[in-house]
């Protein structure tokens, strides 16, 4: 039995590639010093994954920043106002990620969206008339030949042009088909190119077949392939999917010229079923999907091993392999030295998960399983009583009650009761909490940490770093604050940490997007809440103005979604346990006088099914009403924020009104307002406030630019429901520029109210 990895972690064992691209930002190190470390990163993984056997190694699944934005620039979908700074290649692609503003122009970042239904972002490309599309990069093919050079045969993978094509944003003349054409023209170029080089086989990720398609794009697809794999040559293509089954597509696939087929079957509920209905052809491989890819539990033997006997009395020649790349989970346990052995036992990241596929691959073709060591030591673990269980908050979380889930009174009642309570001016001016993270504050929490501070130093320290951020906030002419987050490592690693039910990792570290990492906590038992956790914060904060500051908590969905959960109970039950944490936690900030609460809910989107036959049933049901749970207890005249980003909106978004909010902010401006026609076409009912300008970018935006926003957003918002406010929380930025645009936003905000 032959195993594969569809891809894996890239930004190196600790971080490596993370900081040396912030180097080179900084202009501390040449491209050829970030080159060489990429490069040694490249090495290191494959040489990896060839020492646990692994048959089918991936390359070109490495990225200086996101494997679409790569593609784009490998097929020169670059956008002319680009090209037009005249940079190096490089610095053209960060541009392109991260905006530009300097000696050679002034240029936003592309768009940036979630990747399907994960936290991973990538970035949108965008194709005009003035685009021609064309095979223009070599990245794939050096990243080959140097794996070859090393002795590593790989199988370069390149997103799927149907995938490609289902993300891409065209604006101009061209229609789908149009782009579709042209785009084949350049995988076939591609292929040929691979096949020219010797390359034996090549992997096309086409995670897009797993969601609703049409007859229309079940064709297209076809049309695309058919035109496409005649061009392949000795080169034996792999057409990968994940996140889901392709039971819309799946027919038509298994009689196309593919050689492999991955299918998901720890996401895709129809697959086995697929494959019993329609079979699978004997002249491809099967790469079965069977480790999870985006969760960090060890993988169950005997569940496994019976299905690949399934798959094999069936007839299938079946490669091992994980249900998606490894990029979703972190590099490897090796790191983590506070675990105990028995717990961390439980775990597999990425490197992990390449001993789990070695091991089963040698147990598949074992006939004495249950004697080998490796098998019975798999099965004790699920045996194990890991006391992980609290009755107390089972009976709370079985003592729900639907009234528990309405706010009394409606919205509307609501509204008018927090307008007198405030007195805020028209489009009133706030941010969405964080303040940046500078390496004075980063210092601090890893001195306390350490324990070279005590806490008495620690909570100094941060309350100075307050009374700095809410002198700041009031200069610069604020309308509602924050405290700015300084105790907080992450928005929800840190609610995690001070929460009952959760294990903490010191460097499992996992992409969100370019050089942003996270640490996802992980849910050992049940979740609940043992004494109030940002209470004394916010109301010092508050002690020290006369405007409001904005308690600021992260929603039950996205610490659920954020975290890795656990795979003995339902994602509504975990929700709802943690709903009731949190709920604890706002009423205590209001009983604290504090008036104005934010329950960020970022990743509401996130895990929302990526079919919509399965969206109520399988998740918003229960989702909306999770969060509905946290705030249906306070008072009328307290103000209930929350915040989404980086997602699209439009299609949930009477969902989003029902969630009961009283104001919540979007991420906008990255995304060109695009929300703000489904905010008027819908009568959306919640006020709102559509980011007006992109903070995950470093350039500083212009009053100007943010008025010209604003204006827009007046057009489709009822002027007395907008708020303005930046698009995200500023942690990621420096204090010269946040400071700088946010005095624009207020100055902004200043004279657009004149215009009314």
């Amino acid at each position: 039995m032959y195993t594969s990895v569809v891809g894996f972690p890239r930004v190196g064992k600790l971080r490596e590639l993370k900081f040396t691209t912030e180097q080179y930002f900084r202009g501390e190190i040449s491209a050829r010093e970030l080159e060489d470390c990429a490069r040694q990163i490249r090495l290191s993984q494959w040489k990896q994954m060839q020492e646990q056997g692994v048959t089918f190694i991936p390359s070109n699944d490495f990225s200086f920043y996101d494997g679409v934005l790569d593609a784009a620039v490998l097929f020169h979908l670059i956008p002319e106002e680009y090209e037009n700074l005249h940079l190096s290649p490089l610095d053209t692609y960060f541009a392109m990620a991260r905006g530009y503003q300097g000696a050679n122009g002034d240029v936003r970042a592309l768009p940036m969206k979630k990747w399907f239904n994960t936290n991973y972002h990538y970035i949108v490309p965008e194709l005009t008339d003035h685009t021609q599309i064309r095979l223009s990069g070599t990245k794939p093919f050096d990243e080959y030949l140097e794996a070859r050079e090393a002795g590593i045969e790989t199988k370069p993978v390149i997103p799927g042009i149907f995938t490609l094509l289902s993300l891409l944003r065209i604006s101009g003349r061209r229609d789908r088909e149009e782009v579709g054409a042209e785009l084949a023209c350049a995988y076939r170029q591609l292929l040929s190119r691979f096949d020219s080089l010797g390359a034996r086989w090549i992997q096309f990720d086409e995670p897009a077949l797993v969601r609703d398609l049409t007859e229309e794009d079940v064709r297209l697809f076809c049309r695309l392939y058919d035109s496409i794999l005649p061009s392949k040559g000795n080169v034996r293509v792999l057409l990968q999917t994940y996140f889901g089954d392709i039971r819309d597509v799946y027919p038509r696939i298994v009689s196309l010229s593919f050689d492999g087929i991955g299918l998901d079957l720890v996401e895709g509920k129809e697959s086995l079923r697929l494959l019993a209905q329609y079979g699978f052809p004997a002249d491809k491989l099967l790469f079965a999907g069977v480790i999870n890819g985006k969760n960090i539990w060890r993988n169950n033997y005997a569940k496994t091993l019976s299905l690949l006997d399934q798959l094999r009395a069936a007839g299938h020649q079946t490669v091992l392999g994980a249900s998606c790349s490894l990029l979703h989970v972190p590099y490897t346990l090796e790191n983590e030295t506070r675990l105990a052995p028995e717990i961390s036992a439980h775990f597999a990241f990425a490197a992990e998960k390449l001993q789990e596929l070695r091991e089963l691959q040698t147990l598949a073709e074992s006939g004495e399983r249950d004697s080998s060591p490796a098998y019975r030591a798999n099965q004790a673990l699920f045996t194990q009583d890991r006391g992980a269980l609290d009755p107390a908050v089972a009976r709370r979380t079985q003592a729900i009650r639907e009234e528990d889930f309405t706010r009394i009174p409606a919205f509307a009642g609501r509204e008018q009761l927090q307008k007198e309570e405030f007195r805020l001016p028209l489009f009133p001016t706030t941010t969405i909490g964080s303040f940046p993270q500078t390496s004075d504050v980063k210092a601090n929490r890893a001195a306390y940490r350490k324990g070279t501070i005590t806490r008495q130093e620690y909570e100094t320290f941060n309350r100075g770093k307050i009374a700095g951020c809410i002198a700041l906030q009031e200069e610069i002419g604020l309308d509602v604050l924050v405290h700015g987050e300084y105790e907080r490592n992450d928005m929800v690693e840190y609610f995690g940490e001070n929460l009952k039910g959760y294990l903490f990792t010191e460097k499992a570290w996992v992409q969100s997007y370019g050089t942003r990492c996270v640490k996802p906590p992980i849910i050992w038992g049940d979740i609940s809440r043992e004494k109030p956790i940002t209470v004394d914060w916010a109301v010092y904060a508050q002690s020290l103005t006369g405007k409001p500051v904005k308690g600021m908590l992260t929603g039950p969905v996205t610490i659920l979604n954020w975290s890795f959960p656990r795979e003995d109970l339902s994602l509504q039950e975990c929700a709802f346990q943690i709903a009731l944490a949190i709920r604890d936690e706002v009423l205590d900030l209001e009983q604290n006088g504090i008036r104005i609460i934010q329950i960020d809910e970022a990743a509401l989107r996130e895990k929302l099914p990526l079919r919509r036959s399965d969206w109520h049933s399988d998740y918003l049901d229960w989702a909306i009403r999770a969060f509905r749970l946290v705030h249906s207890g306070v008072r009328p005249e307290t103000q209930i924020h929350t915040h989404m980003c980086y997602s699209e909106f439009t299609d949930i978004i009477a969902e989003i009104d029902d969630m009961d909010a009283d104001v919540i902010t979007f991420e906008a401006s990255r995304s060109d307002l695009q929300i703000l026609d489904t905010l008027k076409e819908t009568h959306f009912r919640t006020e709102v406030g559509p980011g007006v300008y992109d903070i995950h970018s470093p350039r500083v935006p212009s009053v100007e630019e943010i008025v010209l926003a604003l204006r827009k957003m007046a057009d489709k918002v009822d002027p007395h429901k907008l708020w303005v406010n930046p698009d995200c929380g500023l942690k990621t930025r420096g204090t010269p520029e946040t400071t700088e645009s946010l005095t624009h936003m207020v100055q902004a905000a200043a004279l657009f109210r004149k215009e009314y």
